[in-house]
C-alpha cells in the first residue's frame, strides 16, 4: 500500500506495492499491449484519465456531457456517483467543472492512458512446477499462533476475502482449493473484465499475499492463516508498469461490495500519488472517488484491510512527498496531515504496520499515533514471509504488504467463528483480541504498551479470533468439487479412521454447496451403514446455496467407515456444485 523499498523513494514508474523487495514486471508474464492501429477513437495519444463524480444515482445527464465536451464515458458507477471518462482535450476538466450536476472532476493520471486499455490482452497462465510433500509452520504463522488456531477453526469457505492485488495464480496448487474464479475479475482500466483469467497475476506480489491468507493445509508448500476460506483475484495493476490508479481501485472496491466479499486486502496506494492533498482539485476527486467506494463496499458487509507502507515514515506528522507522481516524474513537495495515503487512510479501513520476527517493529514499516491500528509479521532483513509465487513457485518477500495479509486472514477466522458478524465489529474483534506490543528504545515511538505509534492495538492473534479452546471432537472434511447436474445425485465421500466407539448424538455436519436454485435440492448425511439422515428437503425456493452447519443424532452409528453426503437435483434449468462439506465428532 505504501511507496517505496525501507528508506528509499519511489522512482519513475515504480509500482506503489508494500513490499520492500522491487517488484520488477517480467516480459514472459505479460502480455503484449494491443498495436495503436487497434485503438479506439477514445484511447488516441495524449488521452488521460478524470474521475467526473456527481450525485448517487441517474448519471445519464452528466455522461452525456460528458461526451459533448470531447470525452468518452469508459465506465461508471451510478452507486457512488462516480463516472471514469477518457479525454485528450486539455480543457476537459475545466470545462466539465462547470456542468450542472458536476460536484468533482479530477485526472487520475500524469501519463497517457494504455493504448490496450479498451482491449487489454489476457495475462499469461504460467506453467506449474510441483512441490514434494511437507508444509513446516513457519516463523510468521507461529507469531500470531495461527498454527494453533487452524486445530479449532481454519475458517470456513462460505467466507470470501478478495485480494486486490497484482492479481493471483489460480492454478497454483496451494491456491486452486481455495480459488473462487467466479467472484474474480480484472479492474485494471477501471472496468470489470470477467474473461477467464483477466485476473491473474501480471506480477508476482498477489499470488504471495492470496498464499498468506488462504494457502490450503493440503501437506504442500506452506499453509495460510485462514486455510479453509475462498479467495478470489481482483487485479487492479495494470500490466508492464503495475500501477494502481483510482479508477482501478474504485471498479475493484464496488466489486467487492456488490460480490459479497467479508475482507478484503490492500497492500498498495492508489497511484500515482502517494499521497492525494484535498487542496489539489484533481487529487481532491481521487479521495472523494476511492473514499466513495470503500464506504460502499463496507456497506455492503466488506471490511477493507491496507498495508501502511514501507518508508519508515510518520503518518501522523506529514512534512514530504519525494515520491510522487510515480507515473511521469516525481518532485519533492510539501505537504500536512490533510494529504491522505488512500486508500489505507480512508475512514473504516484497518492500517497495519509491520513486525519483524519476534515482537519488534520492522525497521521499513510507517508508523503514527492514531493512523495505525494493529500490526502483524511482515518479515525483516533475513526473516522474510515465505509464501506462494506464480507457477506453482514459493519465495520470500517482507513488507507492510506481507504483514497486511495476516491480519485479513485472522479478520476471515473471525467472520467464519461468528456468521453475520459486521466490518466495524470484525475491526472490534481485531483490535480487542491484539497482544499488546510495548515501545522499543525509540523516541518516535509515543503512545501506552495497549496502544501506540509503532503497534496500534497491539499484534493480531489467530488462536483468540477462533475462541482459545479447541473442540473436543475430531475434524474431518472433504474440499474437492462435486458438480451437481440436473436431475442427478452426486455423492462427496469422507472416510473417518481413529475416533472410537459410536457417532456423538450432537455430529455437527457442515455443508457449503453453490447452486443457483436451492428448492431444487435434497441434501442427505448417508452413515457408514446406509443410514440416511435428511439435512435439507427442497425448501429455500429461488435462494442460492447452502452454507450450513447441521447437528445430527448419529449415536447409533460406529464413527469410523465411510460417510457421505448425497445431494439431489430434482429440477432442469439450475446446476451447481459441492464446493465442501466437513464432520465434526
Amino acid at each position: 500500500m505504501a511507496a517505496a523499498a525501507a528508506g528509499a523513494a519511489l522512482t519513475f514508474a515504480a509500482p506503489a506495492l508494500a513490499s520492500t523487495q522491487p517488484v520488477v514486471p517480467s516480459p514472459s508474464r505479460h502480455a503484449a499491449a494491443a498495436p495503436v492501429t487497434g485503438r479506439n477513437a477514445a484511447v488516441v495519444a495524449g488521452t488521460r484519465a478524470y474521475l467526473v463524480i456527481t450525485a448517487p444515482g441517474d448519471s445519464s445527464a452528466v455522461r452525456s456531457a460528458v461526451t459533448a465536451n470531447g470525452g468518452t464515458v469508459f465506465s461508471y458507477f451510478d452507486a457512488i456517483g462516480v463516472i471514469v471518462a477518457h479525454s485528450a482535450s486539455a480543457t476537459f476538466a475545466t470545462t466539465l467543472r462547470g456542468v450542472a450536476g458536476v460536484q468533482q472532476v479530477g485526472a487520475t493520471r500524469t501519463a497517457d492512458v494504455p493504448a490496450d486499455a479498451d482491449n487489454p490482452a489476457l495475462p499469461a497462465n504460467p506453467a506449474q512446477s510441483t512441490t514434494p510433500a511437507g508444509e513446516p509452520v513457519r516463523w510468521d504463522m507461529s507469531q500470531i499462533n495461527a498454527d494453533k488456531a487452524w486445530a479449532v477453526n481454519p475458517g470456513s469457505p462460505s467466507v470470501k476475502v478478495g485480494i486486490l492485488d497484482t492479481g493471483v495464480d489460480d492454478q497454483h496448487q496451494d491456491l486452486a482449493p481455495n480459488f473462487d474464479a467466479a467472484d474474480s475479475v480484472s479492474c485494471a482500466y477501471g472496468r470489470p473484465d470477467t474473461r477467464t483469467g483477466a485476473w491473474r497475476d501480471v506480477d508476482s506480489h498477489g499470488t504471495h499475499v492470496a498464499g498468506t491468507i488462504a494457502a490450503a493445509k493440503n501437506g504442500k508448500g506452506v499453509v495460510g492463516v485462514a486455510p479453509g476460506v475462498k479467495i478470489a483475484s481482483v487485479r487492479l495493476a495494470e500490466p508492464g508498469s503495475t500501477l494502481f490508479y483510482a479508477e482501478n481501485t474504485i471498479c475493484g472496491l464496488v466489486w467487492a461490495g456488490d460480490h459479497g466479499f467479508k475482507v478484503t486486502n490492500n497492500s498498495y496506494y492508489t497511484d500515482p500519488w502517494q499521497f492525494n492533498c484535498p487542496d489539489d482539485a484533481d487529487q481532491a476527486a481521487i479521495i472523494e472517488g476511492v473514499r466513495r467506494a470503500q464506504e460502499y463496499a463496507e456497506g455492503k458487509g466488506s471490511l477493507q484491510v491496507a498495508a501502511a507502507g514501507n518508508a519508515d515514515y510518520d503518518l501522523a506528522h506529514k512534512t514530504t512527498d519525494t515520491a510522487s507522481p510515480n507515473d511521469s516524474t516525481p518532485t519533492t513537495r510539501r505537504i500536512t496531515n490533510a494529504c491522505l495515503d488512500i486508500p489505507t487512510e480512508l475512514p473504516g479501513v484497518v492500517t497495519v504496520a509491520a513486525m519483524g520476527s519476534g515482537d519488534v517493529k520492522a525497521s521499513y514499516s510507517n508508523f503514527g499515533d492514531g493512523v495505525i491500528d494493529v500490526a502483524a509479521p511482515g518479515g525483516d532483513g533475513a526473516s522474510g514471509v515465505y509464501s506462494t509465487l506464480p507457477g506453482g513457485k514459493y519465495g520470500t518477500k517482507s513488507g507492510t504488504s506481507m504483514a497486511s495479509p495476516h491480519v485479513v486472514g485472522v479478520a476471515a477466522l473471525i467472520a467464519s467463528a461468528n456468521p453475520g458478524i459486521t466490518p466495524a465489529q470484525i475491526r472490534e474483534k481485531l483490535a480487542t483480541g491484539a497482544n499488546d506490543v510495548a515501545c522499543p528504545s525509540d523516541s518516535r515511538c509515543t503512545g501506552t504498551t495497549a496502544n501506540n505509534s509503532f503497534f496500534g492495538e497491539g499484534q493480531v492473534d489467530a488462536l483468540k479470533a477462533v475462541g482459545a479452546t479447541p473442540p473436543a471432537g475430531r475434524y474431518f472434511e472433504n474440499r474437492t468439487d462435486v458438480a451437481i447436474d440436473d436431475n442427478t445425485t452426486v455423492e462427496s465421500p469422507i472416510t473417518v479412521s481413529g475416533v472410537s466407539g459410536n457417532a456423538p448424538a450432537a455430529l455437527k455436519v457442515g455443508v457449503a454447496i453453490k447452486h443457483t436454485y436451492i428448492g431444487d435440492l435434497a441434501v442427505d448425511l448417508v452413515a457408514p451403514d446406509g443410514t440416511v439422515y435428511n439435512l435439507h428437503n427442497h425448501t429455500g425456493g429461488g435462494t442460492a446455496d447452502i452454507n450450513q452447519v447441521y447437528t445430527v443424532d448419529a449415536s447409533a452409528q460406529p464413527a469410523n467407515g465411510t460417510w457421505k453426503l448425497r445431494v439431489t437435483d430434482n429440477a432442469d434449468g439450475d446446476t451447481g456444485r459441492i464446493d465442501s462439506w466437513n464432520l465434526t465428532f
